[in-house]
């Protein structure tokens, strides 16, 4: 290791200076050099040597020249297309529900962005309108185009933490809309169709232990599938999920259908949970939707009513139409998206017709009487599924309507979820507020396709 040794006295920084030589005269001459003065000698070399390397250390620290200014930066960086990753965080904190324009300016950093929504305004308004706040703890409703996933109107409140969106938010009880995977599961491993007979003992509403042991009461009730689904018959759901699928099947539907897995969404979701048991009851619970654990959002049941519309397909659902940047430029799009085959096109039309039969003379056909228009739903194909359950307590009950509703002769369709928790008293129902919907689009819908008559 080379050491460096500052002289006593020496002034501070002076490098020191190689020792002097003679030059030889001209002429060839020897100098006799004693063992002594070649060691001098090659002591003032070393000294010449490491004089040398501390100079060019020196030299090595010394500040060089600034590198040339780069070019100015433009104001505003060029922005590059945005993942739906991206979007979801960009748009976390922006509150969507009860939105009423049709896009506005977000700003992160030193950008600016335009988002333009999906929302049908004229819908989002009427739906807006009709809420019941007086009578309702929570409502959230989500109306789909089912054909490529986009949300048309994103509609609630929650009184208990008005900053929350129970829209998208999986933590109400699924209670009877679970039925639909239910039936599913039923015709395409049980070998069911609509018509299938069916029997079981005790109260429709009902379920016990005894209504879904196997063996057949002496004189049993009997009901066909259609009408089970739509009457929400829980003892032959009950009987089903114990004795005929099973755990491992009701999983299966379960996780098809969208359950335990995230939604690819512009918006932050957690998943729609099930937690299944081995216990016939708790899976008779379970299949017939008589529990409080399997948690559902009012947008994961739009995708369900969709995957039946689909042929049996899932689509993700899309609230961003385009997001822009500051110089016009598209950098986000929504798009359609269909994923994986839940159940097959022959399944999901057995299913439309049990839909259809609860809006027709099951548990919704009620309130869709009240408030139909009869002109205008007699143009249109419309099935759901309620599903109702208290929250365990007198505070609370529960009331859903999932739902689809297409023209017969034409190509517009629309999917709809919609869950109220009604307080004291009973205000306006899930399968009213679907109604309304149907009404709203359709008639706007129609209007805009009928030919205008010429000016004169």
């Amino acid at each position: 290791m080379l050491q460096f040794h500052a002289k006593t006295g020496a002034a501070p920084g002076r490098r020191p200076q190689p020792a002097e030589r003679h030059r030889p005269r001209s002429g060839r001459m020897r100098v006799p050099i004693t063992v002594r003065g070649y060691l001098k000698l090659l002591a003032a070399v070393q000294v010449g040597f490491l004089a040398a390397f501390a100079v060019m250390a020196v030299n090595a620290t010394l500040p060089s020249d600034p590198p040339p200014s780069p070019p100015p930066v433009s104001a505003v960086p060029a922005s590059r297309p945005l993942t739906k990753h991206e979007v979801q965080a960009l748009l976390s904190e922006t509150p969507f529900l009860n939105l009423q324009q049709s896009s506005f300016d977000l700003r992160q950093g030193n950008e600016t962005y335009t988002v333009r929504t999906t929302f049908d305004l004229e819908l989002q308004r009427l739906l807006l309108q009709r809420l019941d706040l007086k009578n309702s703890r929570y409502v959230g409703i989500v109306v789909m185009d089912s054909q490529d996933g986009r949300v048309l109107a994103m509609v609630g409140h929650d009184r208990t933490d008005p900053s929350r969106n129970p829209c998208t938010e999986s933590r109400f009880p699924a209670a009877s809309v679970f039925k639909i995977i239910t039936a599913a599961a039923a015709v395409e491993t049980c070998d069911l169709d609509a018509g299938s007979v069916l029997t079981y003992s005790g109260g429709k509403h009902t379920l016990y232990k005894s209504q879904i042991q196997a063996p057949p009461p002496k004189q049993p009730n009997r009901a066909t599938l259609k009408e089970s689904f739509a009457q929400s018959i829980n003892p032959v759901f009950g009987k089903l999920g114990a004795n005929a699928l099973g755990r491992d099947v009701i999983a299966a539907y379960a996780e098809a259908f969208g359950f335990n897995r995230e939604i690819d969404f512009e918006l932050p979701t957690r998943p729609s949970r099930i937690e299944l048991s081995d216990k016939p009851f708790a899976l008779a619970e379970i299949a017939s939707g008589f529990n409080r654990t399997t948690l559902i959002s009012p947008l994961h049941g739009a995708l369900i009513a969709a995957a039946i519309v689909n042929q049996g397909r899932f689509v993700e659902p899309t609230i961003v139409e385009e997001i822009t940047a500051e110089d016009g430029r598209s950098i986000y799009r929504g798009r359609a998206v269909f994923q994986q085959q839940a159940i097959c096109p022959e399944t999901s039309q057995v299913l439309s017709e049990l839909m259809q039969a609860t809006v027709r003379s099951g548990t919704a056909s009620r309130e869709f009487n009240k408030h139909a228009d009869r002109n205008l739903f007699s143009k249109l194909d419309i099935g759901g599924k309620t599903g109702s359950i208290s929250d365990g307590t007198p505070d609370a009950r529960y009331d859903w309507f999932v739902g689809y509703a297409r023209e017969d002769q034409g190509e517009a369709r629309i999917v709809f979820a919609v869950v109220v928790a009604h307080e004291e008293f009973i205000g306006t129902r899930a399968s009213a507020y679907a109604a309304m919907a149907i009404k709203a689009f359709f008639r706007g819908h129609f209007a805009a396709a009928a030919p205008q008559e010429p000016h004169s």
